[in-house]
C-alpha cells in the first residue's frame, strides 16, 4: 500500500519580500539533512527520488514545493520517521540549531567541476545579479499592489457591524470546539497552502483537505473579517490543546488563508479568488462574511471605487508575474552553466548515502 502525499509551501514571494516558514516545517524533525549547491545541481530531482520510494514503501510523505519554480520542490518529510531534506541554499538559508546532532549539511558541489564554473564566472555573476534584481522588482510591485488591496479592504472595514463579527466569530469557535480540551501542548504548524508562482497562482486545499471530514468555505470581500476569524479560532484551538495547522496567504503572510484541526476533523479556508472553490460533498459548508457581517448594499454603493482598486489590483498583479517569469527565465539559464559542470553519478551516490540514512530511521522506528 502507498502513502499519501502532502502539498503546501514553506516559503514564498510576497508583498513582505521572500517570506520563511521553514523552521515551523521541519522544526519537529530529529533528522534534518540540509542541501547546499547551486542551482541545476540536482537538489530538487535528488528528493523527489527518496520521495518517491518511501511513498511507496507506504509512508506519507510532505512535499515542500518551490514559489519560484513549479517543477521544483523544496525539500521532503517522512514526518513518521522524523527526517527530512530541505534545499538550504537562498533565499530559504536555513541555521542549524543542533549542527551534527539534529541537521546535517550536504554538499552537492563536491559533483562540480570547479574549473568549468570559473571559465563561466562572468556570466553566472551577470545572471545572479539580475535575478536578484528581478526579485526585487516582484516585491516592490507587490508591496503597491498591498498598498491597493488596503483601499480595498477600507471599503468593507468601515460598512462593518463589529458586534455581529464578534458573535459570529464566537458561535463559530464554540461550535467548532464546544467544551472539549486536551491535555497536552498543542503542536502549531505554519505553512503557506499557495503561492504566486512563474505559471500564476497555485494552491494546494483540494489535497490539504482531501482526509477532512467537514470543510467551510470562508466566502466574502477583502476587510470582512476572514483572516481575524481564522486567528481567533486557531488561537483558541491552540488554548485547548488540539493540534493546529496554520495556513497564511502567499500574498500578504501578516494575513491567514486557512485553518485545518485534524483532531476534531475540520478545515476552515478563505474560498475567494485566486484559490476560490465550491463545495462539492454533502458535507461542505459555506460562510458568507458579506452577507453575514458587512452592511447591505456596500457593493453598489461603493461599485465605481470598487471597480476602480480592483483594475489597479490586477494589473499590478499582473505586472509582478511578468517579473516572476523573467526570474525563472534567467535561473533556467543559469542552471545551464551547473548542469553542464556536474557529474550526476557523484549525486547518485549521495542520494544513496541518503536513502541509508532513512533506512536507519525506519529500522530504529520499528525497533522502539
Amino acid at each position: 500500500m502507498t502513502g499519501k502525499t502532502i502539498n503546501y509551501y514553506a516559503g514564498g514571494n510576497t508583498a513582505q519580500g521572500f517570506y520563511s516558514l521553514f523552521d515551523s516545517a521541519v522544526g519537529s524533525l530529529d533528522r534534518l539533512f540540509i542541501l547546499k549547491g547551486g542551482p541545476g545541481t540536482g537538489k530538487s530531482s535528488l528528493m523527489k527520488t527518496i520521495g518517491s520510494v518511501w511513498v511507496e514503501k507506504g509512508y506519507d510523505i510532505e512535499y515542500i514545493h518551490c514559489s519560484s519554480d513549479n517543477d521544483s520542490i523544496d525539500g521532503i518529510i517522512v514526518s513518521e520517521l522524523g527526517i527530512g531534506i530541505v534545499d538550504g541554499t537562498a533565499p530559504h538559508v536555513i541555521e542549524p540549531k543542533a549542527p551534527g546532532a539534529v541537521e546535517e549539511y550536504v554538499n552537492l558541489g563536491e559533483a562540480w567541476d570547479s574549473r568549468k564554473l570559473e571559465s563561466h564566472r562572468e556570466e553566472i555573476a551577470n545572471y545572479t545579479t539580475r535575478i536578484s534584481d528581478a526579485f526585487q522588482s516582484v516585491y516592490a510591485v507587490y508591496a503597491d499592489a498591498l498598498a491597493i488591496h488596503d483601499e480595498w479592504e477600507e471599503i468593507y472595514i468601515s460598512n462593518m457591524d463589529v458586534g455581529k463579527a464578534d458573535a459570529l466569530t464566537t458561535r463559530l469557535i464554540d461550535s467548532f470546539l464546544g467544551e472539549q480540551t486536551l491535555d497536552k501542548k498543542a503542536k502549531v504548524e505554519h505553512r503557506f497552502l499557495g503561492a504566486a508562482t512563474p505559471k500564476g497562482p497555485v494552491d494546494f486545499i483540494q489535497n490539504l483537505t482531501e482526509d477532512v471530514p467537514k470543510r467551510y468555505f470562508l466566502k466574502g470581500r477583502p476587510g470582512s473579517g476572514k483572516s481575524t476569524l481564522l486567528k481567533k479560532l486557531a488561537r483558541s484551538a491552540e488554548n485547548k490543546g488540539f493540534n493546529v495547522e496554520i495556513y497564511h496567504c502567499g500574498f500578504d503572510p501578516h494575513s491567514l488563508d486557512m485553518v485545518i484541526v485534524r483532531e476534531l476533523g475540520f478545515a476552515i479556508f478563505d474560498s475567494t479568488s485566486p484559490h476560490e472553490y465550491f463545495p462539492d460533498r454533502e458535507s461542505d459548508e459555506i460562510i458568507d462574511m458579506y452577507e453575514e457581517i458587512i452592511a447591505l448594499g456596500t457593493d453598489e454603493k461603493y461599485a465605481g471605487e470598487i471597480e476602480d482598486i480592483s483594475q489597479r489590483y490586477a494589473e499590478k498583479m499582473k505586472e509582478a508575474n511578468i517579473y516572476l517569469a523573467e526570474a525563472k527565465q534567467l535561473h533556467d539559464k543559469l542552471e545551464e552553466f551547473y548542469i553542464d559542470a556536474m557529474d550526476f553519478s557523484k549525486i547518485d551516490d549521495i542520494r544513496e548515502t541518503l536513502e541509508a540514512e532513512f533506512d536507519r530511521r525506519a529500522l530504529k522506528t520499528v525497533k522502539k
